[in-house]
């Protein structure tokens, strides 16, 4: 994953969310962690959660509902901001995110 990674972001095709910036930043627990993270996002572009993505992330929620197949609200969001800016989810998480329809995925379970 990692040379996955830095594939990407030597591409500059890398990108994160708002919410995963959340998680990394609420995640930090050393000094150690946090200089990692924060060099890691200072070259990151961020997506933000704007209305139309919070509409995206939402249908994902109720139809996830409906079906019994909950990711999670953060999971939710994500793939909402992933989808309505046509973007690949490169993700450790398989399990929850290829319950989302129409989201490109790349990672590993």
């Amino acid at each position: 994953m990692a040379d996955r990674i830095a594939l990407e972001l030597t591409s500059s095709s890398f990108v994160t969310t708002v919410i995963t910036e959340f998680e990394l930043l609420s995640g930090i627990r050393t000094r150690r962690e946090a200089t990692a993270v924060e060099a890691l996002l200072d070259v990151l572009d961020v997506f933000s959660l704007d209305p139309p993505a919070a509409r995206r992330a939402a249908e994902v929620r109720r139809r996830l509902e409906t079906k019994g197949q909950t990711i999670g609200m953060a999971d939710s969001l994500i793939a909402g901001i992933c989808l309505e800016r046509n973007g690949i989810l490169l993700t450790r998480n398989m399990k929850h995110f290829s319950r989302v329809d129409d989201l490109t995925l790349s990672g590993r379970s």
